[in-house]
């Protein structure tokens, strides 16, 4: 890939997936990535970005920056934003845009009031332009532009994905505490397993993390059903998308046979929910859901791996009734899964210590805002 044709962009990732999401950005052809907070910055060729759109898994959102100037305040901010965005290319007034901002700079502390410091300087770089102005649209805009302000800079980028890439569109129903698409196949990818061996989550909730598993070992691309707001850039080039696209389709095994995957869930309606989830997804005859406990449900044929998101009393469930939850799921796995793999996501070292199992790892990840940690545990 020459360098004249690279792009430079940032995938927006979830809080301690950051190695294994710049891992990912790799193995799909992307070049410089440089993992940062919640963030991984790349280079790409355009057929990588589309790629990228189409087959990664772990990002938010896909960031392609188009600009960089100093920004110490509103002034520059205002000054910045018109010199940086090519209308005639990118902004026609016939077209509709939204600004998304995060981080700050003096005087551009709320995110809301940059962005319409930014609407500002390029409205009325249009009407200098053209003598009219772009609406805004929120829900579905012809341009979506996304500022980060921070040491003293600012960066100016298209987003390409068009809604978070986290929503895959096989889960309409979902539990009280959702465990985000995105965060789930992360979470998979770190446990290493590769479908070669059972998976089983013992607390399944609305199964999440046995489709992100079953998704990434059948090797289907999470993009391909989507439409995306790159699709409308002024320099988007459709046999090249469409070439990715034949790519994407192409990778996916045509033979459903894995391992079994199996979930088991107490609450009939989140287990019901967990099934049509199964089923959106495409993935009927590959993972098998399970209503009732643990303890009544014997593990397949191991070795194997066990992955849980049980609740953790921050937004649900009562900690004595969790105590012995997790009391009991620790003496389950002890009896039951000698030689298996446990991983456990855990927003609460206090209700982890009635597992009275040790952790091997423990790897820090925010899930929604809260402090948690991936726990591996080896049962002997």
């Amino acid at each position: 890939m020459g360098r004249t044709n690279r792009i430079s962009a940032v995938a927006v990732v979830p809080q301690g997936l950051e190695a294994a999401a710049g891992e990912e950005l790799s193995a799909l052809g992307a070049h410089a990535v440089r993992p940062g907070r919640r963030a991984v910055s790349f280079q790409a060729d355009m057929a990588c970005l589309y790629r990228l759109h189409l087959q990664a898994r772990l990002p938010f959102r896909l960031l392609r920056q188009v600009a960089r100037f100093p920004c110490q305040g509103r002034d520059d901010l205002y000054d910045g934003i018109r010199e940086a965005l090519d209308l005639e290319r990118w902004l026609h007034p016939s077209m509709t845009f939204r600004v998304d901002v995060t981080g700050t700079a003096p005087g551009l502390n709320h995110s809301h009031f940059t962005a319409l410091q930014v609407k500002n300087a390029l409205v009325d770089a249009q009407r200098d332009l053209w003598g009219e102005r772009s609406s805004i649209d929120l829900d579905d805009p012809d341009l979506s532009l996304h500022l980060h302000l921070g040491r003293g800079k600012a960066q100016l980028s298209l987003d390409g994905s068009g809604g978070s890439l986290h929503r895959r569109g096989y889960r309409a129903a979902m539990g009280a505490a959702p465990l985000k698409e995105n965060l789930a196949a992360g979470l998979v990818r770190l446990t290493g397993w590769d479908g070669s061996q059972p998976l089983v989550d013992p607390c399944c909730g609305s199964g999440v993390l046995l489709i992100e598993a079953a998704l990434a070992a059948l090797q289907q691309a999470p993009g391909l059903e989507r439409h995306f707001a790159l699709e409308g850039w002024a320099d988007f080039q459709p046999e090249l998308w469409d070439r990715e696209v034949d790519r994407a389709r192409q990778r996916r095994r045509g033979d459903l046979t894995l391992p079994q995957l199996l979930g088991i869930e107490a609450d009939p309606t989140i287990a019901d929910q967990a099934r049509a989830n199964v089923e959106a997804a495409g993935l009927s005859g590959v993972i098998r859901i399970c209503t009732g406990t643990f303890s009544d449900h014997p593990l397949p044929e191991g070795p194997g791996v066990l992955v849980c998101n049980p609740p953790y009393g921050q937004r649900i469930g009562d900690e004595q009734e969790l105590d012995a939850l997790y009391s009991a799921l620790g003496q389950y796995v002890r009896q039951a899964a000698s030689g298996w793999q446990l991983w456990l996501l855990s927003g609460n070292p206090k209700l982890t210590g009635a597992l009275r199992l040790k952790a091997s790892r423990r790897i820090p990840v925010s899930n929604g805002g809260i402090d948690c940690r991936w726990l591996q545990y080896e049962i002997r």
